[in-house]
């Protein structure tokens, strides 16, 4: 499956410089699309091209893909993508806009909305809602483990080098999440850069490195309270362990959440499910299911 019908977009501001790749028509419903943790936005060129009427815009977020790495000072924490995604919208000109968003970026994407509910007009997400909350007691040893690890991970290595293509797209297969050869493919191929002797992966080290903060509770509750805009969400029946059970207490009371779970793993929109999410939130997002 070869993927077209898209043009390179870069965006600029607040000094940062984020890649993309836009899809559809200009005239079209504004769109900003997020991936998951590792990806890229070649994360949708499967899904992306059956969403008609739409101007799609998918980021590389930061530390990913082509997009700008963090100072060295700075970290990944999941909240922190809420300047990006707000920043790479002022610089499309977009003051509205929905999200289209997978996994990692599902999340960063509500937070994004609840913090900001005028900006956004829809939601969609994949595999994806709600970061694991955790208890105020734990504060001390995240902090700790984080800076343990943001350490680690900054310490200047050599990266592990790839001597082919196919080897690195063999790695990506068999992943925290396997992949088909076609996904892993795409991903492969913008998520690399040549090295002396093959090929590295293009990712921020640093992204390995846990939040210095979790959300507790109560303030997970307080963002998804403020989503005054229709949500749908689509969940894995073979994605991420537990977190269909884990999800059900948490939708309790936000009727404009609503879920639907279809077959297929935790990249299903990369693979044969892209059909059946694109048939869902095509009118969704085109505001033609808006009651």
């Amino acid at each position: 499956m070869k993927h077209t019908g898209y043009s390179e977009v870069h965006l600029e501001f607040d000094s940062k410089a984020i890649a993309a790749r836009q899809w559809g028509s200009v005239e079209g419903e504004r769109v900003l699309a997020l991936h998951g943790w590792l990806d890229n936005c070649a994360s949708f060129d499967r899904l992306a091209p059956m969403l008609k009427g739409i101007n799609l815009v998918a980021l590389d977020m930061a530390g990913h893909g082509r997009s700008y790495h963090r100072s060295s000072d700075a970290n990944y924490n999941i909240w922190e993508e809420t300047e990006d995604i707000l920043g790479a919208a002022e610089a499309l000109g977009w003051r509205k806009f929905s999200l289209l968003a997978h996994s990692r970026g599902a999340i960063a994407g509500m937070i994004a909305a609840g913090a900001f509910p005028g900006r956004v007009k829809r939601l969609a997400l994949i595999d994806g809602l709600v970061p694991p909350s955790a208890e105020d007691a734990q504060a001390p040893d995240i902090l700790a483990r984080a800076i343990a690890q943001r350490a680690r991970y900054s310490v200047v290595r050599k990266p592990r080098v790839y001597r082919t293509f196919a080897q690195a797209v063999e790695a990506r297969m068999n992943g925290m999440f396997p992949l088909s050869a076609w996904a892993a493919g795409v991903l492969t191929e913008r998520g690399i850069r040549p090295a002396d002797g093959g090929f590295i992966w293009r990712n921020d080290p640093r992204l390995m490195a846990s939040s210095t903060a979790k959300l507790n509770g109560a303030q997970v509750r307080a963002f998804l309270s403020r989503l005054n805009m229709p949500v749908r969400l689509v969940l894995a029946e073979g994605g991420i362990e537990g977190m269909i059970e884990r999800l059900h207490p948490v939708l309790k009371g936000h009727k404009n959440i609503t879920v639907q779970v279809m077959p297929g793993s935790h990249h299903l929109h990369m693979e044969a499910g892209a059909e059946g999410i694109a048939a869902w939130f095509g009118p969704f997002l085109r505001g033609e299911a808006d009651s």
